[in-house]
């Protein structure tokens, strides 16, 4: 079978060093992200949190550092993995000993080329999976230049000249405050954003949950400009862990938990009655899981009477809400492709999780071919899976991408 090119729907792209420094007021340059050369150690804590201590000890080495108000972060290989598959993901790197393709953009769209890929959708990296780190530091002001001055870049530099058609915007909004981060969702829309990064679970990060009522501006906003709202894995700051003495294999085992209780959330929440024309994507969740909590879902609506109001907001069985509205994607998941019509095939997507410890890449292809013939997938499954469902999901016809 012809594998054709792929759209992957969760990428992820380490931001320029001089991204804010070079796009932040002047009056914010201080204060704001900027990039420096130091020695030192990583501390990893049982949870996947780490903390940078710089050292002149022998064992210590050189680390780029991001540096933003008390934050001190460094980069990890494991964010940038990529031509590096045998190192260890928790070790210290600097920006040269790392593929260009993570932060320029013909070096991406050459490694692209060479993974089969024509299209990529990339969260980022030292802003976190949806902007956690400006929300949980900096004055409000400042923190609001930041996003604004990433999502800027993302538009105008990273998906811009030879990108555009190849590199799709992924914006981020102010967490902390829903009108603003409405208004910031309208202004993307208009240079040319559909995409924005939001919370799996938003609670966990000391704001209203999606039950409350309290991101109504938002979700409206998003319905409004036909915009999709993404939900990476780790997006709420925190990991799913056994027990602090689990090996780290354990935590990326069951990683997915918080894409279950996203799913769960959005489906039994009346968000997607209220907003018909919304959707959303779970990204790096993989899809396997789905026809358990869809079963389950559905039997708990049907004597949700017993323990409250469910039907009151949600009128239909929790799987009505699914199809067009609720996407999941995938990179290794063959059990979940072979669930395909319970799930549904127009709602998985492919993605290569380029530059990730977890990335395909440079055999994206190779993979794609093992997981759709082993699950049987016919030619036009396939066409769904590696482009079709994304470019139905994110309109992508507004990029030059129709089939």
């Amino acid at each position: 079978m012809a594998i054709p090119r792929i759209i992957s729907v969760d990428d992820h792209v380490v931001e320029p060093p001089n991204l804010w420094q070079d796009r932040l007021a002047a009056k914010w340059r201080d204060s704001g992200p900027r990039l420096e050369r130091r020695r030192g150690s990583i501390e990893w804590n049982g949870t996947g949190g780490s903390t940078f201590v710089e050292s002149s000890a022998s064992e210590a080495v050189d680390a780029d550092v991001w540096v933003y108000d008390d934050l001190v972060w460094p980069l990890a290989r494991g964010f940038a993995q990529v031509g590096y598959p045998d190192e260890p993901a928790p070790s210290l790197v600097t920006y040269d000993d790392i593929r260009p393709g993570c932060y320029e953009q013909a070096a991406r769209l050459r490694d692209m080329d060479a993974n089969h890929t024509e299209a990529s959708l990339s969260f980022p990296t030292f802003p976190r999976f949806c902007g956690q780190t400006f929300l949980e530091r900096g004055e409000r002001e400042l923190s609001l230049a930041c996003i604004q001055a990433y999502n800027d870049w993302m538009i105008e530099d990273w998906c811009a000249g030879d990108g555009r058609g190849r590199l799709v915007p992924l914006t981020l909004v102010p967490l902390w405050d829903a009108q603003l981060a409405a208004g910031e969702v309208r202004r993307c829309a208009e240079l040319g954003s559909h995409a924005v990064a939001f919370s799996e679970q938003p609670y966990a990060l000391g704001l209203p949950s999606i039950h409350s009522g309290e991101w109504e501006p938002l979700f409206s906003a998003c319905e409004d400009t036909d915009t999709v709202i993404n939900m990476h894995i780790g997006s709420s700051s925190k990991m799913p862990m056994t027990s602090p003495d689990a090996p780290s294999d354990v935590l990326m085992t069951i990683n997915v938990e918080n894409c279950m209780n996203a799913f769960v959330d959005w489906l039994m929440s009346g968000v997607l009655v209220s907003h018909p024309n919304l959707r959303i994507a779970l990204s790096e969740g993989q899809v396997g899981w789905i026809p358990f909590f869809v079963e389950r879902m559905d039997n708990q609506w049907h004597r949700s009477g017993r323990y409250g109001d469910l039907k009151t907001k949600v009128p239909e069985p929790p799987s009505t809400y699914i199809a067009g509205r609720v996407y999941g994607c995938v990179f290794d998941d063959m059990f979940g492709l072979a669930s395909r019509d319970v799930i549904g095939m127009s709602q998985i997507m492919f993605e290569t999780d380029y530059p990730h410890s977890d990335s395909t890449y440079p055999h994206s292809r190779e993979t794609a071919h093992k997981i759709v013939t082993t699950a049987g997938l016919t030619e036009h499954e396939t066409w769904q899976l590696l482009r079709g469902n994304a470019i139905e999901c994110y309109r992508l016809h507004r990029y030059g991408i129709d089939r």
